[in-house]
């Protein structure tokens, strides 16, 4: 191997992430039109420099998914409170209401939109493409992809795109959340931050009990995600997403501390909730009254990129923990 070759090699996972962050997270949901597909690289160094630094703040220090989960719902937080600020704008898209499902006059939000994302931002912007691309490089999926340089760059290149993204909107829009919605905004993101590095310090017990299948993970990843993607707007879509992320948090805790549990569940969770994108988008076109047939043409396209990468990392699974029957 050339000297040239092993930056390469080393930096793909980074690069890999910094593009597959924003393509999930936006554009596979189809909350941006493929006919978009090149606002990716606007997107990707707050989508996928937020996910970088997710990622190797939880490596560095450790831990493992429950700290990656609980930082990607701060990146959330931050992201629809103080950047996009969608989480309070009520037009933050033309002819669509974000008070009106769900209010909490006192905040000045929806409980519903705040939900989905918040948690949708935890799993899907940072939780399934972290998933997705540690599972391509096994022999580095716990260890820290980055150097003291590369972690500065990188904060450096977050900053800018979430400042970028930030002005954007406001000139666009003049919208700007009140001084308390941004406090307390920051408060709640310092609390979820403050959790990410309480939990995980001590390893939990293994249970004398097998895993299950990483079949049966992924078809309860894909139940779950389905059901929580889908649920009513309204305090019972609140109250039903709520109750969708306890059973999984509860299910998934359970399985994680069984004998046998490996990098084939943990892709198949993330394979589950991927593929709720790849039907939930063409659902989410049709309600922004974006399903024109180039865009559900470009859409497809990307849904078959998705499964492939998906395929990928599988095999890559299967081949390094001799499974071949597991993915």
């Amino acid at each position: 191997m050339t000297r040239t070759a092993d930056p390469v090699r080393r930096l793909a996972p980074v690069a890999g992430l910094f593009l597959l962050a924003p393509l999930v997270g936006e554009y596979l949901l189809g909350n941006l039109p493929s006919s978009e597909i090149l606002g990716v690289l606007f997107l990707a160094p707050m989508y996928g420099g937020g996910a970088i630094l997710v990622r190797e703040a939880a490596r560095r220090t450790g831990r493992g998914w429950p700290t990656i989960l609980l930082l990607g719902a701060a990146y959330g937080l931050l992201e629809a409170g103080l950047l996009d600020q969608s989480l309070f704008n009520p037009a933050f898209i033309e002819g669509h209401d974000f008070q009106k499902e769900a209010p909490v006059p006192v905040l000045g939000i929806s409980a519903h939109n705040a939900l989905s994302f918040v948690a949708g931002h935890a799993v899907w912007s940072i939780g399934v493409p972290i998933a997705l691309i540690e599972a391509m490089t096994p022999r580095r999926s716990t260890t820290p992809w980055l150097g003291g340089i590369g972690l500065a760059v990188t904060c450096v290149v977050f900053a800018l795109g979430s400042a970028a993204l930030f002005y954007g909107l406001y000139e666009e829009s003049g919208f700007l959340a009140s001084a308390p919605q941004r406090a307390g905004t920051v408060v709640v993101i310092a609390v979820l931050i403050g959790a990410a590095f309480t939990v995980g310090r001590r390893p939990s017990p293994v249970a004398d009990r097998r895993a299950p299948n990483p079949w049966v993970a992924g078809a309860t990843g894909f139940v779950l995600s389905g059901l929580f993607f889908a649920r009513p707007e309204g305090w019972w879509g609140v109250a039903a997403g709520l109750g969708l992320l306890a059973a999984a948090a509860a299910v998934v805790t359970r399985w994680s501390r069984c004998d046998g549990w490996g990098a084939a569940h943990r892709l198949a969770l993330a394979g589950g909730a991927l593929l709720t994108y790849c039907w939930g988008c063409f659902v989410l076109l049709r309600i922004l009254d974006l399903a024109s047939t180039a865009n559900l043409v470009g859409q497809a396209l990307l849904v078959l990129g998705a499964v492939a990468l998906l395929c990928a990392a599988g095999r890559t699974v299967r081949t390094t923990s001799g499974e071949p029957g597991k993915a």
